[in-house]
């Protein structure tokens, strides 16, 4: 994998991968800074939530489990002091879809365990834990 970083002005900077997509990243907002872009932090939140979601998704399809919607809530604890690291996420894993308990659980766990290579880095450094929960269907009249 290649990817670069280049510095746009501000506290911006544009991400662009080997395939020259490009993300943008932006400094920690304060007192009259707007936001271009989200915190290389939260973006990292983001990749990890992604990352865990695709490998649930693909799990549950060879499970051939249909799936409506899948929703991952990303609450994030950081240390109160430089470099503010994260110190503890939990991830809340909300399914729609005629799906069970156990299903979701399995897939779930699939992907915390063995699949998820931004959540097996993350990992190593934080306590790192999720809930899971599926969401009532919506009714049709």
């Amino acid at each position: 994998m290649e990817t670069r970083v280049t510095w746009r002005g501000g506290m911006v900077f544009e991400g662009i991968n080997q395939d020259g997509l490009r993300t943008l990243f932006d400094g920690a907002p304060g007192p009259g800074h707007r936001a271009q872009a989200a915190t290389p932090m939260e973006v990292t939140a983001q990749a990890l939530a992604a990352c865990t979601g695709m490998d649930v998704v693909f799990i549950l399809k060879k499970m051939r489990v249909p799936l409506e919607d899948l929703e991952v809530l990303v609450h994030a604890e950081r240390a109160p002091d430089p470099p503010r690291a994260f110190t503890r996420i939990v991830l809340e894993y909300i399914f729609t879809g005629d799906l069970t308990a156990e299903q979701a659980e399995r897939a779930v766990a699939l992907s915390q365990e063995t699949y998820c290579s931004v959540g097996a880095m993350l990992r190593k450094a934080i306590d790192l834990r999720y809930v899971v929960h599926i969401a009532p269907r919506a009714l049709v009249a």
